[in-house]
């Protein structure tokens, strides 16, 4: 699983790349650790236009998953969309991209994290994302129940880079305006098509035993 990934861009680099057209964001810093159950920007579209918006990282949990649980943490990777749970969020009024520059795949034998990026750059790429807002729920205890605006991304099969650390899945990446565009507008039939692995040689490997991408 996905679990860290950065964002060290400025906060210009990320508004001309995805065509923002409404920036709710703030003032937006470089993000080099982005953890689960924070907020980070993502994009989607409303009333034709691309916002980019804060949201909390993990989608609501599927009910037998919070049997016996007094908090949901969310669910910050997705593979089967097939589940009548996911179904209701795969529209094009719950899809968004996740912008990054680098992600994380855990592996102790590795020396910890180790980090992809598509270059030494970390050009900018977008998870292909879900999100949903307004949900209700405890996220921590600590904090007692909260209304959050929750997105997670999808995964797929590793290519091979990324199945030489984790043999498990990879995160959903789009690179293209083209994939940008399908995975925010098209129906479920087309969008899901993109749900597959970079191809083998896409990946280069940034950084390994760090909590934290600090290169922009």
């Amino acid at each position: 699983m996905c679990n860290l990934y950065s964002l060290t861009k400025s906060q210009d680099e990320i508004r001309r790349a995805f065509r923002i057209d409404d920036d709710r964001t703030g003032n937006l810093p470089p993000l080099p650790g982005i953890f689960p159950n924070t907020a980070a920007p993502i994009i989607h579209n409303h009333e034709g236009r691309r916002v980019l918006a804060m949201h909390r990282w993990g989608m609501p949990s599927p009910a037998f998953a919070l049997e016996g649980k007094r908090v949901d943490p969310g669910v910050t990777n997705v593979r089967n969309t097939g589940s009548p749970h996911w179904r209701r969020w795969l529209g094009p009024e719950h899809r968004c991209l996740v912008p990054l520059s680098a992600f994380s795949e855990f592996n102790k034998a590795e020396g910890g994290d180790v980090w992809f990026a598509l270059g030494a750059e970390r050009p900018l790429a977008g998870f292909a994302g879900i999100r949903t807002e307004g949900w209700t729920s405890v996220r921590k205890l600590k904090d007692g129940e909260t209304t959050d605006d929750l997105y997670a991304f999808l995964t797929c099969p590793p290519n091979e880079e990324v199945g030489a650390v984790h043999p498990k899945a990879m995160p959903v990446i789009l690179t293209t305006e083209n994939e940008w565009e399908t995975w925010l507008r098209a129906p479920w039939s087309e969008a899901k098509k993109l749900q597959r692995p970079l191809p083998d040689g896409s990946l280069t490997l940034v950084g390994r035993g760090m909590k934290h991408d600090d290169a922009r």
